[in-house]
């Protein structure tokens, strides 16, 4: 179902008509909305399904209508129809009285108390003020069994305010007029047409769900032999379109009108003083505002109603046939937008003006001298697509800094290096005050490139490089400085966390955030906290967590939820549930962290994303797909030039796995090419007494684990310990010591309650030894009950406490993760950068939600319900 040119199949937009049938109900109901959206096609198709129920006068007002007593006899003559009186109609007389017209029509309405509708299409037909006038006391003195439906272009002065007011007004605008995609499928198989889902929502989303572009695209589309190419490069500029397009709307604008669109249409987007820069008047503001009152394909893109932009397919006629019209405007009106948006930091906007006006060098120019801003904004693929745009083989050496950023996005990092060389040849010879900026760019992208490559100790020297923000001389100086400073303590944590130095990497990251913050570079913020969440590991999971959802808040806030620079937080996010046992809701974060990392993730990211999704088939007793991830791991691992500290877990977890698989000859010589400083390590002796055991010789798996046990190995104080009490419990088990086993579980869940750890217990099978040995009946029963449920799979029963505890929302549940800290309320609030009543608001719902009336008690019930970790001892 829609209307306009052509003829193609029609469809039923049930919901559509329902929403125009409860809005009926209203005194009053207007569906405006441009041409070709269906106004009419969704009138007619309720008057068809709902016309048996209620009488329904309807009118079309007849094309550029300025005769108010003509207008008048038609609606006189539809409610007498509908009415079904078959006395003579009203003629046209010398003395028309609109005012006794409006009491005509009122008391046909009074007469009948049966429920009637009218029904007004095209109602911006009508020209003549004083009819407008007279049908708005019309609508305002309706009976109350009367009900109007009005289909209009453009709002009209109908005094509609007052009945909005009194809520007797309903309104059906343009948005929901709109095809979504299922509709859009439905229309082009009623015509006859079949296309892959991708296509279908290519063409729903180029003409905006507009339907007479839509039935306009199907026309075209039947018999057409490549579908894809034409819905790739169906426009305005499309013959039919543009046709239509003219006709309805650009040739019914006055000509000052007409050339404030044609020379607009070269942005995207445009407010009054572009508007006035680009047609050399003024007053652009207010035209725009017009035309969008007048639903006439121009959209407001802020609540101020300040900024503009054009429907994709009324832009592509614009600019058509401003070509064709005023060709040589073209290149100067690129230029005035290029200058005008360089002046207001849009860059990549003035970038694109300069060269589709030609002007090639100094686009060249103002690229290099903001490529590093581009890309701490995060827009190195907008860079990359601006490099492509030039002429091939041209500005090699003034662009070489941009290419350089473009090949660290997408980690050709050998390319990077030679084009640094490039740029720094370049450098010198330009004048010393743009050099000294490009060298400080180039260093910060050196710095960037050491960190990929695994170069730690290069990370650590180019450090040392690096400007402080007081450095600068000028404003943009000291900017720049402090960027430079945020982008390189961004690599220096990243570097640390790398190293496992996680306090170091903890401090340099949030500095980094907060100098991002304080200079508005926000993807430079998310991308430090993205990493702090696995710094933050050094204090606890329950920290880490916490950490991470953070960064993923931010991120999804400007719509990086899927990008690689949040990989880091949702990887380490992933990583804390499966150690706490939490392996589903695990994977799916594994699963969308891996997704957003496949457009680019670098070597350091991709070792960890192998290394959790290892452990996860682990945990699960697939350890042959285990050991493929732990592989995998290695390989990229091979590729960094230093050395990674998840390494040494890494190779322990391969070879602790080889054993566990029976291929124990791999395992051996996977020990065999390893260094005495690396055999030293905690996690490698936790891997040879878990060769050991395979090997059945628990006495000597007992002595690899000494040093571990005795505190003279290197580990991590928590999850190394943990797993070497389990593997000590073992091999007491296999010598037939359960008391000693028993004391060394007993050791191991001590150390793993406060973060709720499970997967130590699923990794080595000791899990097992919690169904047998004496440790069951103990206090500990509700902690291993959680592990034992974890490694079989089993949800935890669910009690009513839990049922309310589950109903808490995202927000609340960061909430309760601070209420274990010393954070008043209004520190809690700066640090989710919400207001303070927001935050009581959130306190008072988990009170409620978990059955408490204070701070401690829902910290404690918040633990028993695993909300929370538990605190250390």
């Amino acid at each position: 179902m829609a209307d306009g040119p052509g003829r193609v199949g029609l469809i039923d937009r049930h919901d559509l008509v329902a929403t125009l049938d409860l809005a009926v109900r209203q005194r009053v109901t207007i569906v405006s909305a441009p041409a070709g959206s269906g106004k009419t096609s969704l009138l007619r198709a309720w008057a068809d399904r709902f016309g048996q129920e209620r009488p329904i006068a309807f009118v079309s007002v007849r094309l550029g209508e300025h005769d108010a007593q003509l207008f008048w006899l038609d609606l006189v003559g539809a409610v007498r129809g509908a009415l079904n009186k078959v006395a003579e109609q009203p003629h046209a007389t010398p003395g028309f009285d609109g005012g006794a017209m409006v009491d005509r029509v009122l008391s046909e309405l009074v007469e009948t108390d049966r429920p009637i509708t009218l029904v007004v299409d095209d109602l911006h037909e009508l020209g003549s003020a004083d009819a407008l006038e007279q049908f708005s006391r019309l609508l305002t003195c309706l009976p109350r069994h009367a009900h109007a439906v009005l289909a209009t272009r453009r709002d009209l002065p109908l005094g509609l305010h007052r009945l909005r007011l009194t809520g007797d007004l309903a309104e059906i605008r343009g948005p929901q007029l709109r095809f979504a995609e299922a509709e859009t499928r439905a229309l082009l198989a009623a015509s006859g047409l079949e296309l892959p889902d991708h296509l279908t929502a290519t063409l729903q989303q180029r003409t905006e769900g507009w339907a007479a572009g839509l039935r306009l695209a199907a026309l075209s589309l039947a018999g057409h032999p490549d579908p894809e190419r034409f819905v790739a490069e169906f426009s305005g500029s499309d013959r039919t379109v543009a046709e239509y397009l003219m006709a309805e709307m650009l040739e019914r604008q006055p000509k000052d009108v007409q050339r404030l669109l044609l020379r607009t249409s070269v942005v995207d987007r445009v407010n009054g003083e572009l508007a006035d820069l680009l047609t050399g008047s003024s007053g652009s503001e207010r035209i725009l505002l017009e035309l969008e009152d007048a639903n006439a394909f121009v959209v407001s893109l802020d609540t101020d109603r300040t900024w503009f932009r054009y429907h994709h397919l009324f832009a592509g006629l614009l600019r058509l046939e401003l070509r064709r019209t005023q060709p040589e405007e073209l290149p100067e009106l690129h230029r005035l937008a290029a200058h005008w948006l360089a002046g207001r930091a849009r860059i990549a906007d003035a970038i694109e003006h300069l060269q589709a006006a030609g002007d090639w060098s100094e686009a060249a120019r103002l690229l290099t001298d903001h490529a590093l801003s581009l890309t701490l904004d995060g827009q190195a693929d907008t860079i990359q697509a601006l490099l492509d745009s030039f002429p091939a083989r041209t500005y090699e050496n003034e662009l070489a800094l941009a290419y350089a950023t473009a090949d660290l996005n997408r980690f050709r990092l050998e390319e990077a290096s030679a084009h640094l060389g490039i740029a720094r040849s370049y450098a010198k010879s330009t004048p010393s005050d743009r050099g000294n900026r490009l060298t400080m760019a180039i260093s910060s992208l050196e710095l960037q490139l050491a960190r990929m490559r695994g170069h730690f100790d290069g990370v650590f020297e180019l450090m040392g490089s690096l400007p402080s923000p007081a450095a600068g001389r000028s404003s943009a100086d000291i900017a720049l400085s402090s960027d430079l400073q945020a982008g390189g303590l961004l690599n220096l944590g990243v570097t640390e966390a790398w190293l496992l130095r996680l306090s170091d990497s903890e401090r340099h990251l949030t500095e980094g955030a907060a100098l991002a913050r304080a200079g508005r570079r926000p993807y430079l913020e998310v991308a430090c906290l993205a990493h702090l969440g696995f710094a933050a590991a050094v204090h606890s999971f329950g920290l880490a967590r916490r950490r991470c959802e953070e960064a993923i808040a931010l991120a999804e806030r400007h719509g990086w939820d899927d990008h690689p620079v949040i990989v880091p937080a949702l990887a380490t996010l992933a990583g804390a549930k499966i150690w706490m046992g939490e392996f589903d809701d695990g994977e799916r974060w594994l699963e969308r962290a891996t997704k957003a990392g496949r457009s680019g993730a670098e070597p350091g990211i991709r070792l960890l994303l192998h290394l959790i999704t290892g452990v996860l088939h682990a945990a699960r007793g697939r350890n042959d797909r285990a050991l493929e991830e732990f592989d995998a791991a290695m390989r990229v691992n091979a590729l960094m030039a230093g050395e990674h500290a998840l390494e040494v877990r890494v190779a322990s977890w391969t070879i602790a796995t080889q054993a566990r698989l029976g291929l124990l000859e791999q395992a051996r010589a996977g020990l065999a090419v390893l260094t005495d400083r690396q055999l030293a390590r905690g996690e490698l002796c936790n891997a040879v007494a878990t060769l050991r055991l395979a090997e059945h010789d628990p006495v000597a798996a007992r002595s690899a684990l000494d040093p571990v046990l005795e505190g003279t190995a290197p580990v991590n104080p928590h999850l190394t310990l943990i797993e070497a009490h389990l593997l000590d419990a073992l091999a007491h088990h296999e010598l037939g010591g359960r008391q000693a086993a028993a004391a060394a579980v007993e050791r191991a869940l001590s150390l793993a309650e406060p973060d709720r750890l499970v997967l130590p217990f699923a990794m080595t099978g000791a899990w097992r030894l919690l169904e047998t040995l004496p440790v069951r009946g103990n206090r500990r029963s509700g902690q291993i009950t959680g592990i034992l449920d974890a490694v079989h799979g089993r949800a935890r029963p669910v009690d009513a406490d839990q049922d309310r505890a589950e109903s808490l929302s995202p927000s609340e549940l960061r909430v309760l993760r601070y209420l274990p800290t010393n954070l008043t309320r209004q520190e809690i609030a700066n640090e989710m950068t919400v207001s303070l009543n927001t935050i009581s608001t959130h306190i008072r719902n988990i009170y409620a939600k978990l059955g408490v009336t204070d701070r401690s008690a829902a910290v404690q019930r918040g633990r028993d319900l695993r909300l929370l970790p538990v605190g250390r001892r």
